[in-house]
């Protein structure tokens, strides 16, 4: 994780583009980026969904989060796991398994 941390740092430094980078900035990418990669699936089934397309959008979401979470200096491993052991406890096993219900429905 840190080696393509690293590597999106210097794509970034490379071209001066930190300072346009602050968190709000990479926050909203992030939320447009995501918008694109739904668009790869919009009026489709999950199937005919352009495979390339679905990458492609999901690589830029994926990168700004990890740039977001760079300038926030967090430790994305341990804020993933954080958040499973949160979620753990709010939806045990016994009651969310194969339900979609959220944990104050369960």
């Amino acid at each position: 994780m840190d080696q393509l941390i690293q590597k999106l740092r210097e794509f970034r430094d490379e071209r001066n583009w930190q300072q346009f980078h602050n968190p709000k900035d990479l926050a909203v990418a992030l939320s447009i980026e995501a918008s694109e990669l739904l668009e790869a699936f919009l009026w489709k089934t999950p199937e005919a969904a352009d495979p390339e397309k679905v990458k492609e959008e999901l690589a830029d979401v994926l990168a700004y989060a990890l740039l977001l979470a760079d300038a926030y200096d967090f430790d994305v491993n341990a804020i993933v796991l954080e958040k499973i052991a949160r979620n753990a406890e709010k939806y045990p096993v016994d009651k969310a398994k194969g339900s979609a219900k959220k944990y104050t429905e369960l």
